[in-house]
């Protein structure tokens, strides 16, 4: 009983993506998408943040042009119901960059119990990936993407003494950028956090400074060397996962006039196939897989079937783990490695709204392949 996944009309996904908006505030902030974190064997727990959102509302921006007439009105809608959400996860003294959680007031781990009575005191900077994944998301104007981008050049390895001490020795020598906009925060760098970055950058045509060429250059070291296969939770610690990382990957790869890293797209492609034609893989790594392949213009080969089961399970199981939140990840070598080990302070965080569009993504892109490949 096998059916391709054109069973699943991206009608049908775009409705039922804007039944999960949020309406109304309760737990989570209005306009947002709700998202969950689960520890280890615990339950899960609502988290209100921006990220999933803010991805959410990116993505769909890229997709528009996919979309038919009537699915773009209400792609419009959802859009439009999320900007007002953003404010709350602004920073708190103005400055245009964002936190992962609420700025006013401060929270970390939401609905954490004990942890909510540190909500001033261990509170997390502003950080690059959701500050560029939301400003993409808003559609900010060029001049204020520059000002933001010129911020971003003081949070960079080896300024002011501060060095990174828990990555891959050859990555240790490179100005890149840390995840955090923190001055106390250690230097943290993360593959996928970078090409978000880079994907900023290329997307408002903003002037390549050391820092963007530093990370251009991290990213092809952990190709090469094949960090992102063997040691993707060291040069990844917020997203971990090889094929979480192909598909960010790909995203910055087929921005139209970037092509610092066409060199390695045969070893990125063959590594995608593997995974890909993997019995064992994830049934969502294999969607996040094959939409990494297609945005490589690859074929890959037949696509993704969906029995009757699968289907059935997405949408009553739909906890696919994009991102993890890592308190550890900001240690330095070895306690790094040992929390990794260990799974100590890690958090998954999994969004059924973000999932829909992460299978609605594949969904158009497939079909637009095969309308070019008839």
């Amino acid at each position: 009983m096998a059916a391709s996944t054109d069973t699943i009309s991206a009608h049908m996904l775009i409705h039922l993506l804007a039944q999960q908006q949020v309406q109304s505030a309760k737990f989570f902030t209005t306009g947002t998408f709700p998202s969950y974190r689960t520890y280890r064997y615990n339950t899960s727990k609502p988290d209100d943040n921006i990220f999933f959102t803010g991805l959410i509302v990116f993505t769909l921006k890229q997709l528009y042009p996919l979309a038919d007439s009537a699915d773009k009105i209400l792609i419009d809608s959802i859009i439009e119901r999320a900007k007002s959400a953003f404010k709350k996860f602004k920073n708190k003294k103005g400055r245009n960059t964002y936190n992962f959680w609420a700025t006013h007031p401060s929270v970390v781990f939401p609905n954490g119990g004990w942890l909510n009575l540190m909500n001033r005191s261990m509170a997390l900077p502003d950080d690059m990936d959701d500050t560029v994944i939301d400003l993409l998301a808003l559609g900010t104007d060029s001049i204020s993407a520059s000002a933001v981008h010129l911020l971003m050049q003081q949070y960079t390895n080896h300024l002011n003494g501060k060095i990174i001490r828990n990555t891959k020795k050859p990555l240790k020598k490179l100005r890149a950028y840390s995840t955090w906009f923190g001055k106390k925060m250690p230097i943290d760098f993360d593959v996928c956090v970078l090409a978000n970055i880079l994907y900023f950058v290329q997307a408002y045509h903003l002037p390549f400074t050391k820092a963007d060429s530093a990370s251009v250059g991290l990213l092809k070291i952990s190709i090469e060397k094949k960090y992102i296969l063997n040691s993707s939770a060291i040069i990844s610690p917020h997203y971990q996962r090889t094929p979480v990382i192909l598909y960010h990957l790909a995203r910055l790869m087929s921005l139209s006039g970037f092509d610092l890293l066409d060199e390695s797209k045969p070893v990125l492609m063959q590594t995608a196939h593997q995974i890909l034609s993997n019995s064992s893989t994830n049934y969502f790594d294999k969607i996040i897989v094959a939409t990494a392949l297609l945005r490589w213009s690859e074929n890959i080969n037949s696509p993704l079937k969906m029995g009757v089961p699968q289907i059935q399970n997405f949408f009553k199981n739909n906890q696919f783990v994009f991102f993890k939140a890592n308190m550890g990840s900001i240690l330095p070598n070895p306690f790094k490695m040992i929390f990794e080990k260990l799974n100590i302070g890690q958090f998954n965080y999994y969004s059924p709204a973000y999932n829909i569009v992460l299978l609605l993504e594949y969904l158009l892109l497939q079909q637009q392949y095969n309308q070019a490949h008839p």
